[in-house]
């Protein structure tokens, strides 16, 4: 499920129901104009089978445990691209806005 939205959409967001950093990463990606996919995991059982999933995506391998990175996750072009930390640092240095156009997430 996972594996096809990430390789289907220029743009996905997965993160935790209700958690504030998801929404400000929606914020800020809707402010630049882009209407990013979000996948929120509500449950705790969700959040163990979202994040195998995502270890498959992200190392290309399964393996046992949980995926080392944070939610939420930010994926452009089908690739990792990383949590809030990244998606604000590359924003304020002016990066973030040609990373989208050139993924096909941002027309103008």
């Amino acid at each position: 499920m996972i594996l096809n939205m990430v390789s289907e959409n220029a743009l996905i967001v997965i993160g935790r129901h209700g958690c504030c950093m998801t929404h400000v990463v929606k914020k800020l990606l809707q402010s630049l104009g882009v209407n990013p996919v979000i996948h929120e995991v509500e449950e705790e059982k969700d959040e163990v089978c979202v994040a195998k999933e995502l270890k498959l995506i992200i190392e290309g391998k399964e393996e046992k445990g949980t995926c080392n990175e944070q939610f939420p996750m930010v994926f452009i072009g089908g690739k990792l691209f990383g949590g809030l930390e990244r998606v604000m640092a590359t924003h304020i240095s002016g990066e973030l806005v040609p990373l989208l156009k050139q993924a096909g997430a941002l027309w103008l």
